[in-house]
């Protein structure tokens, strides 16, 4: 027990955050299955439960079969890769997000099968040297480990600078906090055999991404946000007469329009899959300046004039300016930063004759160059109080004469490519559901 004493304190600790996730989970109805958190943390625990067996085991040779010794260590460096591969893809997963592309993947997972099966070939050839403090084991299958761990850290690191710069400062800090204190860890164990530290290294990570990002009450928290800013922007939209049927397709033309773009590698260093997930939630705000908007000027069915127009004009000011008052203290600055924009800079327009800045091509956030594509289209596709919905046709039309004057060209392209999908949104109506 003397060999294992810090492995029993990490088992423990991890094991009181799986119980009290799984509580939390199940009290908040939180029916997420099998997430890659839930396998880190899983992997974690076998990885720091083979570590403090076999701290015992190797320090008692004599006492414990040399195959009984040997599949312990087996069981060991392998669990041992696989929490820092979880780590690694944990870390891609919710900051760029994992690729779909089969070929890129089985790049990224290579390592990790290699060394497994390197671990698995070599391990009868797994020598015990025997420390100042305590005995130790080393061989090909160790280094192998060794190696595969370095990988995936430099690969964690990599990550991490490529999406710094958009990456939320809660999410930077404790990504960063948690891949420090791996390699910290790390190089020291691989200077110091004897030290038998490994098994910090997935009770650090596991224990700061459980407080920092994956308590259930922080997720249950995001979900009722996101109900009260649709809520928000249904009420709003609601003083028009509609009855939210303009979020939730130009929220939908969002999503499709951002998904397909990082798919094809356009603005891939900003089409992070936390830059998509935010722009989702943003969406629904883009008209939120409009209760700031007379009823009379709102909901008249003519043509307005000249003063009015002026008016209508200031919901995008204005909309940035509730966005910033209102929504301005969740405790997300990514998302309040991405509200923001889409509400002031969705009428912006790429050669610089929008509103209300008057921004041009690059100096329009990418947020609100994709809203703006996806606003006009609904606005000229669906029924309003001034006039009937214009042919589907026509609307397409409008879309490809703007590519490159109103819009975005490479945005604006895609979406026309994307046509028989937007029909189809259209046509589903009301019954439509995000």
């Amino acid at each position: 027990m003397n060999y294992s004493k810090l492995q029993i304190g990490c088992l423990l600790i991890l094991l009181y955050v799986a119980s009290v996730y799984l509580r939390e989970r199940n009290a908040y109805k939180i029916r997420q299955k099998w997430r890659w958190f839930d396998r880190l943390l899983a992997v974690g625990i076998i990885s720091v439960a083979f570590d403090g067996i076999t701290a015992y085991t190797v320090n008692c040779i004599e006492k414990v079969p040399a195959v009984v010794n040997e599949i312990l260590h087996m069981c060991f460096l392998c669990s041992l890769d696989g929490v820092v591969f979880g780590m690694f893809w944990y870390i891609l997963g919710i900051t760029r997000g994992i690729s779909e592309n089969r070929r890129k993947r089985l790049f990224l997972e290579l390592p990790v099968l290699l060394s497994i099966v390197i671990v698995i070939l070599f391990i009868p050839e797994l020598t015990y040297c025997q420390g100042e403090i305590t005995n130790y084991s080393m061989g090909v299958s160790v280094y192998a480990c060794y190696i595969t761990v370095a990988f995936y850290m430099l690969a964690a690191v990599v990550v991490l600078l490529m999406g710094w710069r958009h990456m939320g400062r809660h999410k930077l800090v404790t990504v960063s906090t948690c891949i420090a204190a791996s390699i910290t860890v790390t190089v020291y164990q691989m200077l110091h055999p004897q030290a038998l530290l490994t098994c910090l290294v997935p009770t650090l990570v596991i224990l700061g991404t459980y407080l920092n990002m994956e308590n259930p009450l922080f997720m249950k928290l995001k979900a009722h946000n996101q109900e009260m800013v649709m809520g928000f922007a249904t009420l709003v939209e609601n003083r028009d007469g509609s009855t939210g049927g303009h979020i939730r397709r130009t929220t939908i033309y969002v999503q499709m329009l951002a998904e397909e773009l990082k798919r094809r590698g356009f603005y891939k260093e900003q089409l992070t899959k936390d830059f998509v997930k935010k722009l989702i939630m943003a969406a629904p705000m883009h008209d939120v300046g409009k209760i700031a908007i007379p009823d009379a000027i709102l909901q008249k069915p003519g043509k307005l004039t000249d003063e009015e127009y002026e008016i209508m004009k200031s919901h995008a000011d204005k909309g940035g300016q509730i966005v910033k008052e209102t929504f301005g203290k969740t405790g997300d600055e990514e998302y309040e930063k991405m509200a923001y924009e889409v509400a002031r800079y969705h009428h912006e327009k790429w050669n610089g004759k929008g509103y209300p800045d008057g921004l041009k091509q690059g100096e329009i956030p990418l947020s609100a160059r994709i809203m703006s594509v996806a606003d006009v289209f609904d606005a000229v596709s669906a029924k309003r109080c001034y006039r009937d919905a214009m042919p589907l046709g026509r609307c397409f039309q409008i879309i490809k004469e703007g590519s490159g004057q109103d819009f975005d060209p490479v945005i604006a392209d895609i979406f026309l490519e994307m046509k028989d999908r937007i029909v189809a949104i259209c046509e589903a109506g009301d019954g439509l559901k995000l």
